[in-house]
């Protein structure tokens, strides 16, 4: 019987491996000159913050703390921009902070006259307070600790 004749498929191994690494080394794929279409297109959407309506009083970086009653310790909501906005209408000042990366608010309450912030026993760059807070979409007392870069802040 007659040995099977060799196809094009079954080309020199150790020929098609110095064709690949010299692609490789050229650095550039194939251009198959095929045009990927977009499967969804986006329309541009215009984002609302909630503070269009208000002048920033403050706006400074910090690290917030809230109150676990139950474990009894402080536990970390966030780190990013602390800002004081007054609504320009009613002239109320409320506090809000939203973490850095996410922009996920970590406290959302109005700063009213009953507020008392003092400064936190163990640091002075760290003040504390209770507020009827709104962050989780619901209100709630809390018990806030904010720790700023420096003592000036």
């Amino acid at each position: 019987s007659a040995a099977p004749s060799p196809t094009p498929a079954m080309a020199d191994p150790a020929e098609h491996r110095e064709e690949e690494e010299e692609a490789a080394a050229a650095g550039e794929e194939e251009d198959t000159g095929a045009q990927i279409a977009p499967i969804v297109k986006l329309e541009e959407v215009a984002i609302t913050t909630g503070e269009e309506d208000e002048d920033v009083l403050l706006d400074m970086k910090a690290k917030l703390y809230r109150f676990d009653k139950d474990g009894g310790q402080w536990k970390e909501r966030g780190t990013g921009a602390v800002k004081l906005l007054k609504h320009k209408e009613t002239a109320k000042v409320r506090l809000v902070m939203r973490q850095a990366k996410t922009l996920k608010i970590c406290a959302n309450h109005l700063v009213v006259a009953t507020t008392k912030m003092q400064e936190h026993a163990g640091s002075d760059k760290s003040c504390v307070w209770h507020a009827l807070d709104f962050a989780d979409c619901e209100l709630k007392e809390e018990m806030f600790a904010i720790r700023f870069g420096s003592v000036e802040n």
